[in-house]
């Protein structure tokens, strides 16, 4: 058959599409069958994994990983079923390899910071951490990326990369925090009273320690006021309780006791010129 001055084979046309057409479809129905099993066996791993007591910041980590490699494997198996011929196309996927590589220096990056993490462990799921700057608790540790959940339930992406290389705070490595105030009082007020006001409050509440015992002292004359600072501990999970239990009180007891917190003033002078 002759079109546009061509000439088709019908029977070699027929026979190709035939041969490579059944291929085709035949190698569509593996790779989808090939990643809905694919998924039931990381699923079951994960389950394994779990059952098996693993280390929870592991377990995405290993999941991603089993899942990505079972993936690629199952691909180079289709296109070897489908007739292409491995050692050219491992050449061509070699040369564009190196490009995308370059391309993907990042993605690879993050990949190598995720591996980096799980190695030092410099945190673990469930760490309250201050990164990147962000602040929240560690959900995931994926190939690339670590999930936060902010304390006003935001979900925060972070990339390995950067993770693994930049400074971070992981504010669950120690059992007990330090929580500082700063109270300013006016320059008529009597010291020794606002201490034992301060005293009085921290006696209330039973999550303040005992041990390090807490420090009241003068620590600058400000420009309005007599500031003293205010040291106390408390057990990790207990810190922001006891940070606003500690605000709002002392500000009562002043006000009781008639103590002053000054703030800020500016006196405006108005002159008139005849």
């Amino acid at each position: 058959m002759e079109i546009f001055g061509f000439t088709f084979d019908v029977e070699n046309i027929q026979s190709l599409v035939l041969t490579y057409g059944t291929k085709f479809l035949i190698g569509l129905i593996i790779l989808v069958l090939g990643l809905w099993v694919i998924s039931a066996m990381v699923k079951g791993f994960k389950k394994l994994l779990q059952a098996r007591n693993v280390d929870i910041t592991l377990i995405p980590f290993l999941v991603s990983l089993i899942s990505v490699t079972l993936k690629v494997l199952l691909v180079i198996s289709v296109i070897t079923y489908m007739g292409v011929n491995m050692t050219s196309f491992i050449a061509v996927m070699g040369a564009a390899g190196l490009a995308v590589g370059m391309a993907l220096s990042g993605t690879l990056q993050n990949f190598a910071g995720g591996v980096i993490l799980l190695i030092l462990r410099p945190f673990k799921v469930g760490d309250f951490v201050e990164a990147q700057g962000y602040m929240g608790v560690v959900k995931e540790i994926q190939i690339f990326n670590t999930i936060l959940t902010t304390v006003d339930n935001k979900t925060v992406i972070i990339p390995n990369g950067g993770l693994s290389t930049g400074a971070m705070t992981n504010y669950s490595t120690q059992p007990t925090r330090r929580v500082d105030f700063t109270f300013g009082i006016g320059y008529g007020d009597d010291i020794d009273k606002a201490r034992d006001v301060i005293k009085e409050v921290i006696s209330r509440h039973d999550k303040i320690l005992k041990d390090p015992e807490a420090f009241i002292g003068v620590v600058e004359h400000g420009d309005s006021s007599v500031n003293l600072v205010t040291r106390v501990w408390a057990n990790a999970e207990d810190y922001w309780d006891v940070y606003f239990f500690m605000m709002e009180f002392v500000k009562k007891e002043f006000d009781k006791q008639g103590i002053s917190i000054p703030f800020p003033q500016r006196d405006v002078h108005l002159i008139k010129e005849d």
